[in-house]
Order: C-alpha cells, then sequence, then structure tokens
C-alpha cells in the first residue's frame, strides 16, 4: 500500500491558502476509490500532507484525477519551490502498532 508525502514549501503569508485550499479539496480526495488517508499538516512555511492508498491504481488514478488537477490550479501561485513528493512503502521495525502507519 503506498505512502506518499507530499511537501509543500510556500511563499511568505501564503500557507493559509494553501490550507484553505486543501481544506475545500480535501472531501473529494477522501471520496475516490482507494484513499486510506488524506492529511495535511502544517509547519511555518509548508504544508505536508500524507496519504495512504489501497494501492498503486488508486494512487495512479488520484494523481491523475480531477480533484488533485484542480487543488494544483489553485495553490500554484502561492509555492516557494516545486512540490517534494515520495512515494514510500513502510517498513516495519520495532513494536507492531507503532512501527507504520495503520492500513499499511
Amino acid at each position: 500500500m503506498p505512502v506518499v508525502v507530499a511537501t509543500i514549501r510556500t511563499k511568505p503569508g501564503r500557507r493559509d491558502h494553501v490550507l484553505d485550499a486543501f481544506r475545500r479539496h480535501a472531501p473529494a480526495v477522501h471520496a475516490e476509490p482507494g484513499c486510506l488517508l488524506y492529511a495535511a499538516h502544517a509547519g511555518d512555511d509548508r504544508v505536508t500532507v500524507i496519504e495512504n492508498w489501497a494501492d498503486q491504481a488508486s494512487l495512479d488514478a488520484h494523481s491523475a484525477g480531477p480533484a488533485l488537477e484542480a487543488l494544483g490550479a489553485e495553490i500554484a501561485e502561492a509555492l516557494a519551490a516545486p512540490l517534494d513528493i515520495a512515494v514510500l512503502q513502510p517498513v516495519p521495525a520495532g513494536e507492531p502498532g507503532k512501527d507504520r502507519l495503520p492500513n499499511t
């Protein structure tokens, strides 16, 4: 089950614009088939989105889908740098249940 970590570096004063866009578009992403987790986290100059998808086909559909396209268009002017997107697989280690995201 792929896990995506997407870090969005924002221009000064634009972080809240990006967060508002995520709030508007998150329900559509949550409704996509295979979406297990789509959650934004914010720092001073960035928004990091953690995603978990049931399978690669679900992630591929999301990546080419209308919700992500609309979100990208809405936040494009707020970006301080290109998106940093990593598609990862869990590496179990340590205590079960504390060593990975749920559903991975």
